[in-house]
């Protein structure tokens, strides 16, 4: 059996038919938190539904059409990510995941997940990773996103959920659009810190950078994007724009034609309107990749991003890469300036 650090004391195994009670404790915790959107998490209600469920999965891996693993968090079993599907002749699989309630806002899905897909695409040359999640998930949908995944559509209804017909999403992956390790949104190198230089090139003086400063960074670009999600109902907090930033910080749209510069006032306020008249709507804006670099007490970040949403009505899908300059201050890391261009 093998065991894999996800950071922050949590590992992942294999969930095998001998973790039944475990199992079925950790299911009995995180059946109000899961329930409404995997089903099978409803199937194990007692010792021997629940073996039955880690059963089928060892069966699909003996086949080599399926398999399930756990997440532990301090010993103690949180969530797990599996293979629901896994045809190797189409070359095509579907990841999934579930988390209870103690296990969220810590990134352990996306870790474990980008574990699965590594494993599919370079050990197992798969073509293409898929994800299905129920329209109202938003947790899934998210993490889908982090995982750098496109949405590609939604099949109407195809969902049965106690007698209510549900529209599920699908999203993907593609072998050709996976990218290294260590361009990936929130991966660190193995030192915890920044990503290095050559020796002969670091300043002398320079002060090593905290072992947080990266996870720090992390949060604040995680903020900025997330300012702007209105999907599923949810009130985009644009105002925390001003938070992340200096109030001196610039932003930047470098998208055809001049520059356009905005103080964090000029940014704000429109986009705020536009995000609560009905003009944008569902609308959300992800970080696919990013590349950090920190001297200090200042630090630059390069990312890849995604958005998709309904501009005046029409579905729409976008790309873009923007730059991040952040300073240390008495306060902590904040943004200093941001500077983005869409794709065409």
């Amino acid at each position: 059996m093998f065991t894999l650090t996800l950071g922050d004391d949590a590992q992942l195994r294999p969930l095998e038919p001998w973790h039944a009670q475990e199992f079925l404790a950790h299911i009995d915790r995180a059946r109000p938190y899961v329930d409404p959107w995997i089903p099978w998490a409803s199937f194990s209600t007692d010792l021997t539904s629940a073996t039955a469920v880690l059963q089928r999965y060892a069966d699909r891996q003996a086949s080599d059409t399926g398999r399930i693993y756990g997440i532990w968090l301090d010993g103690t079993l949180v969530g797990g990510v599996m293979f629901t599907t896994f045809d190797v002749d189409a070359g095509v699989c579907e990841v999934g995941c579930w988390l209870e309630e103690a296990g969220a806002g810590r990134g352990l899905v996306t870790r474990a997940g980008r574990v699965l897909i590594d494993w599919a695409f370079k050990v197992r040359g798969m073509s293409r990773v898929e994800w299905w999640a129920a329209s109202g998930n938003t947790r899934s949908i998210q993490a889908a996103r982090r995982l750098g995944m496109t949405r590609d559509g939604v099949l109407r209804r195809r969902i049965d959920y106690r007698g209510e017909r549900r529209d599920c999403e699908i999203w993907s992956v593609l072998a050709e659009e996976w990218p290294p390790a260590d361009e990936r949104v929130g991966e660190r190198p193995s030192s915890g810190k920044h990503v290095a230089r050559p020796a002969a090139q670091a300043p002398a003086a320079e002060t090593p950078a905290r072992a947080d400063d990266k996870a720090e960074l992390d949060e604040l670009v995680r903020r900025f994007f997330g300012a702007f999600t209105n999907t599923g109902g949810t009130r985009p907090d644009v105002a925390a724009i001003r938070e992340v930033f200096i109030p001196q910080g610039l932003i930047t749209a470098n998208s055809g034609g001049d520059p356009v510069v905005y103080d964090l006032d000029g940014f704000v306020e429109p986009r705020e309107k536009m995000l609560t008249d009905g003009t944008l709507t569902e609308f959300s804006e992800w970080e696919v990749s990013e590349r950090t670099e920190i001297f200090h007490a200042i630090a630059h970040r390069r990312s890849e991003y995604r958005k998709s949403g309904y501009l005046k009505g029409e579905w729409f899908e976008g790309s873009g890469r923007k730059t991040t300059q952040f300073v240390r201050t008495s306060a902590g890391w904040r943004m200093s300036a941001v500077s983005w261009e869409d794709d065409e």
